[in-house]
């Protein structure tokens, strides 16, 4: 989400990015909420972008597989992580939002801010490989090469065919968004493996919708969500959504029923990490941090805190390692299992 004010300045935000890069550390378990066992229902054309082509970039990660999404976090790999080893993989003047990896492991990522998408190099800077966009925001690639990205303030979900600089239109959404907090548009989408379409939710009017890649076949999967932005799909084909203005994570079921199973004050993105665990970005100003919430209930866990403001994208590469964005410090990290 980008109408949150800048409540903290550049210097302090500078400061705090000194601990991003840090030894080994153990995650903290917040005891602050129960665990979530209850089922409840939450509160109440123009022209195509250009871009530029992309360039070939080293791996930043191992390649990955499978369809749809180019990336899968481990599966039946044993219990979660206890510690991470923080590391900044980027800092520059752009403002990463979203996070994607291609078919060769280099990682992709909007700027809502500047209208881009970006591909990240190994040693840190990066290259825009599109621009021209009217807020960038939630990226999936297909098993084709095709990216798929929500222009937040259309309403609508683009699509760059493989080597293609320009984008075309998949969908537009009913919601009319505007550039106030909790109203703006579509924000985050995800990539279901199981049925093989996109789930995509509309932040204006509070549905989620299912559809095909091609933008076909649109249908309402649910709705009656304040300002839902992230979603996530499960393994089983269990979808997630992040309510940011309405607070909390709920999971969605084939009877049309919402279960809470994640506690957040303003969720933005989310993310599986193959442990039967869900991770959560908190975007408002006063939690600001990345949470790992148990799916089978329990108390959450605090992955990242340290030198974010406003983290946004989320993503779990094939080595279960965890990239988060922050569009405020200008920061990608990268959390690397160690113990």
């Amino acid at each position: 989400m980008n109408g949150l004010p800048r409540l903290i300045t550049a210097i302090a935000a500078l400061v705090a990015l000194a601990a991003c890069t840090s030894p080994p550390t153990t995650p903290t378990t917040s005891a602050t909420r129960p665990p979530l066992t209850a089922t409840s229902s939450p509160t109440s054309p123009t022209s195509p972008p250009s871009s530029v082509p992309p360039s070939s970039s080293p791996r930043t990660s191992p390649p990955a597989t499978g369809p749809g999404r180019t990336t899968r976090p481990p599966t039946g790999a044993g219990p979660a992580p206890t510690s991470y080893r923080s590391t900044v993989v980027h800092h520059g003047s752009d403002h990463p939002d979203d996070l994607v990896l291609d078919a060769s492991g280099a990682l992709l990522y909007s700027d809502y801010t500047s209208g881009t998408i970006s591909l990240l190099r190994a040693d840190g800077t990066s290259t825009v490989i599109h621009r021209g966009l009217d807020g960038p925001e939630g990226l999936v690639l297909l098993a084709d090469g095709t990216l798929v990205v929500a222009e937040e303030n259309t309403n609508r979900v683009l699509a760059f065919a493989p080597r293609a600089s320009r984008a075309h239109v998949l969908t537009t959404l009913p919601g009319r968004p505007v550039k106030v907090t909790c109203h703006e548009g579509v924000d985050g989408i995800a990539w279901d493996a199981t049925t093989h379409t996109l789930v995509v939710p509309d932040p204006v009017t509070g549905a989620i919708y299912r559809m095909a890649p091609d933008g076909s076949n649109r249908t309402r999967l649910s709705g009656g969500f304040v300002h839902p932005v992230g979603a996530a799909v499960g393994p089983d084909g269990s979808v997630y959504v992040a309510d940011e203005c309405g607070g909390d994570v709920w999971r969605l079921g084939a009877d049309g029923s919402h279960t809470r199973v994640a506690r957040a004050s303003m969720p933005d993105d989310l993310a599986l990490d193959g442990h039967g665990n869900l991770l959560v970005t908190d975007v408002r100003h006063v939690r600001h941090d990345l949470r790992r919430w148990p799916l089978a209930g329990g108390p959450s866990t605090v992955l990242a805190r340290s030198g974010l403001i406003e983290p946004q994208g989320l993503l779990v590469d094939a080595a279960g390692r965890i990239y988060v964005s922050d569009d405020q410090t200008d920061v990608i990290l990268r959390l690397t299992p160690t113990g």
